[in-house]
C-alpha cells in the first residue's frame, strides 16, 4: 500500500526534531513538513537547509512557521523541551518541561484540533499524560514515543549477541521509558521459540540480564559521548508516523493511556499497542509472569507519583 502524503508539524527544532524532519524528508511519506520553535532563527535554518535538496527527493514542502501554520496537520510531533543532562534521570526534567507543555499544548489544540499528537519530550510518559489532560484530545490520539526505541535497542543487542537477524527477535521493554522499564522475557522469543528452548543459541539468563542493563545505559552513554540522542529516536518516530499515515496496524510499544490493564488505570505507560490511522486502535493484553506484573505495578506507581507531584 502506498503511503498517503500528509502534513506533519514538528514542535521543536533541536537535534531530535531536525533529525526527524530529515528522516521524514528522505522517506517521502509527507507532502508538507512545518517546523516550529521558540528560536525562529534555528527553525528557519533547519527548514532552509533541508529544502535545498528538492531535486534529489520526493516532492515535499518544508517550511518553518508559527503555531498558526500547523493548521490542518495530520500529525503534530512534540520534541520541544529541555534536554536530558549527564547523570540526570528523565524524571528530573518533569517540572520545567511541564511548564513548557502548559504553554504549547493549548496552541496545538487550537490550531490543529483534528491532529494526532506524538509526544517525544522527556519524561515522555508523564508529559503524554499532561498533553492528554491539557489538550482534551481523545486518548487514542495522544501517543508517547514510549519504549519503541528502547525495544529496538534490546532486539539489536540480542541480535548482535546471538548472531541472529534482529527481525527474528521478538521482545519489548514495558512500562516507563526510564529507570523502571523492564523486558517481557516471559513472552520474548526467537521466531516464536522461547529463548530457553531455542536450539540455535546457548541460553543463559544472566546474558539477557546483561544485555538489558546495557540497553538501560545506552542513552546515558550516547549523551555523555555526543551531548544528545537523535538518530535512533528519529527513525523510531518515523516508524510510528508510517504506521499512522499508512494505517499499517503495526504493534508498537508506544506510551498509551492505560485503563483497566493489569489493575492499573489512569496513567500513560508503554505496552504493545495497535497503531493505525486513528492513533491507538487497541492495546495488546499480555499474559505476564507474576514478577513482571509486580514490575508493571511498580513502574505505574512511579509515573503516577510524579503526575501527582505536578498537580495532575
Amino acid at each position: 500500500m502506498q503511503p498517503k502524503q500528509k502534513k506533519i508539524s514538528i514542535i521543536g527544532a533541536g537535534s531530535v526534531g531536525s533529525s526527524y524532519a530529515f528522516s521524514l524528508m528522505m522517506s517521502g511519506i509527507a507532502r508538507e513538513v512545518v517546523i516550529v520553535d521558540i528560536n525562529k532563527k534555528k527553525a528557519f535554518g533547519e527548514a532552509l537547509d533541508l529544502s535545498h535538496v528538492q531535486s534529489f527527493i520526493s516532492p515535499v514542502e518544508i517550511s518553518y512557521g508559527n503555531y498558526e501554520d500547523i493548521k490542518d496537520s495530520d500529525i503534530v510531533v512534540i520534541t520541544a523541551g529541555l534536554n536530558q543532562k549527564v547523570n540526570q534521570s528523565r524524571l528530573d526534567l518533569v517540572k520545567d518541561n511541564t511548564k513548557i507543555f502548559k504553554e504549547i499544548i493549548p496552541k496545538i489544540a487550537k490550531n490543529a484540533p483534528n491532529s494526532i499528537l506524538i509526544v517525544v519530550t522527556n519524561p515522555v510518559d508523564v508529559l503524554s499524560y499532561v498533553a492528554y489532560k491539557i489538550s482534551d484530545f481523545p486518548k487514542e490520539k495522544v501517543i508517547g514515543s514510549g519504549t519503541v526505541l528502547d525495544s529496538c535497542r534490546l532486539r539489536s543487542l540480542v541480535s548482535n549477541f546471538y548472531k541472529i537477524d534482529a527481525i527474528n527477535i521478538h521482545a519489548n521493554l514495558i512500562g516507563e521509558h526510564g529507570n523502571t522499564e523492564f523486558p517481557d522475557w516471559s513472552k520474548a522469543n526467537i521466531s516464536g521459540i522461547p529463548f530457553d528452548k531455542c536450539n540455535l543459541i546457548k541460553y543463559k539468563k544472566e546474558d539477557l540480564e546483561k544485555i538489558f542493563e546495557e540497553v538501560k545505559n545506552s542513552a546515558a552513554k550516547i549523551i555523555e559521548a555526543k551531548g544528545s540522542t537523535c538518530y535512533g529516536i528519529a527513525i523510531s518516530l518515523l516508524k510510528i508516523t508510517k504506521s499512522i499515515l499508512r494505517d499499517e496496524n503495526s504493534i508498537l510499544p508506544v506510551s498509551s493511556f492505560i485503563d483497566n490493564y493489569l489493575d492499573v488505570n489512569d496513567v500513560y505507560l508503554s505496552v504493545p499497542a495497535l497503531i493505525g490511522s486513528q492513533g491507538v486502535k487497541g492495546i495488546l493484553k499480555m499474559d505476564l509472569s507474576n514478577d513482571e506484573i509486580n514490575n508493571f505495578h511498580l513502574t505505574a506507581k512511579t509515573i503516577k507519583d510524579v503526575i501527582k507531584q505536578i498537580g495532575f
